[in-house]
């Protein structure tokens, strides 16, 4: 399953739920306030900008914007609602691709840098970051929290979601820190497609040591973008790193 296959055509089109989902005022809205206050005055870079669901409504804010992107379908997506002049875009790996520029802010959300499938990778995704940000820059992740605790001996999936026209689980592969997300969607007919998406989940702590070895800081941590307090029961958390300011 690489990447650049999963984020086609089809899954662009499909991508956007103006007002739903992830692009629901609730939730969207507390992003793009956090983002924007913590870039300031300065510049900001999406890794994995994908159709511009952040990007877009930051930029409206004011925060310069600049992407890297994949998927040039998600890219062409994001075309339809801002051109190369307000928002650029560079087509290519988080991990390794550099654009110009030097920006106060680097963000990575939604689960994305598990899509990084190796523990290299995801430390080269946030040494990439770090080259990219001037001193007292900040990166910002928001990520999963593996769901193993509700894994059974013998049992290797977890359903988090199910709706009546979507059901959504993850098998997981503990061994190797592996995990399929399995996305069935129902038509009218009552018949399923399914979309599979591989990740690689990291525990909280050990993003942190990915952090220490590129330079950064943790600064904070929350259960969400409007600051919640992170506990051993929260599903997902909001990590600022910062690379140390020039004495």
């Amino acid at each position: 399953m690489q990447q650049e296959k999963i984020w086609d055509d089809d899954t662009a089109q499909r991508y956007d739920t103006p007002g739903t989902g992830m692009f629901a005022p609730e939730t969207l809205g507390p992003t793009v306030d956090r983002l924007a206050r913590l870039a300031g005055d300065g510049a900001a870079l999406e890794f994995a900008i994908g159709t511009g669901r952040v990007a877009v409504p930051l930029a409206g804010r004011g925060v310069p914007v600049t992407g890297i992107e994949l998927s040039r379908p998600m890219v062409e997506r994001l075309r339809t609602k801002a051109d190369e002049a307000t928002i650029p875009v560079t087509i290519g790996d988080m991990a390794t691709t550099v654009v110009p520029g030097t920006y106060s802010l680097v963000y990575l959300v939604y689960n994305t840098i598990s899509n990084l499938l190796t523990q290299a990778e995801q430390v080269e995704c946030f040494r990439n970051a770090a080259r990219h940000l001037a001193p007292g820059g900040r990166f910002v992740i928001e990520l999963w929290v593996p769901e193993l605790r509700k894994l059974p001996p013998g049992q290797h999936a977890t359903v988090w979601r199910t709706d009546p026209d979507y059901i959504a689980l993850d098998t997981y592969d503990v061994l190797d820190q592996r995990a399929v997300s399995h996305h069935f969607r129902i038509d009218g007919a009552g018949q399923a497609r399914l979309a599979l998406s591989p990740h690689r989940y990291i525990w909280p702590a050990e993003l942190d040591l990915m952090a220490q070895l590129a330079g950064f800081e943790l600064e904070t941590r929350h259960a969400d973008w409007d600051g919640a307090e992170f506990t051993a029961e929260s599903p997902s958390h909001v990590s600022v790193y910062r690379v140390p300011a020039t004495p």
